[in-house]
């Protein structure tokens, strides 16, 4: 479903956004794609992300899963708003093997403060993908906060 925000400078707020995320930078991940109710994060493989048996951590899996359903929730709030997670439930659903890792985060439902989001994160190598994880997850949209305002 094809989506209008508005704000007209919705795609330059989330990655203006992102890039102060301190640890999306310290983890190594990059934002892909911005579009209306919809972000893409990319997070390279890297040994120290990795837990005690050698895949992704679950923890960086919810991250970046979390990153992409906020930064989709945003995407469609109007200018001065900030956005901050309420809850998320993850499935872990294979380990996480691959040389890169796809996080995509879309819109279920925007309401006026809270937005209901589904996340999901790919493994990728060459060309080959495999969901290793799904996220429902509410946002909630923060007004009047000039302290929080993305």
């Amino acid at each position: 479903m094809a989506r209008s925000s508005p704000d007209p400078n919705y795609e330059r707020r989330v990655r203006d956004s992102f890039a102060r995320q301190r640890f999306m930078g310290t983890i190594g991940a990059r934002i892909v794609s911005v579009a209306p109710g919809e972000v893409v994060i990319e997070l390279p493989w890297r040994d120290e992300l990795a837990q005690q048996h050698g895949v992704l951590h679950a923890g960086a899996v919810a991250s970046i899963a979390d990153s992409a359903c906020g930064y989709a929730a945003l995407s469609l709030m109007p200018s001065g708003s900030g956005v901050m997670s309420v809850e998320f439930k993850v499935n872990l659903l294979a380990p996480g093997r691959g040389e890169r890792f796809l996080a995509s985060g879309r819109v279920r439902r925007a309401g006026r403060t809270l937005t209901i989001c589904e996340g999901t994160v790919r493994a990728v190598t060459g060309s080959e993908e495999r969901e290793v994880a799904i996220m429902t997850a509410t946002m909630i949209r923060l007004e009047g906060r000039p302290d929080l305002a993305d």
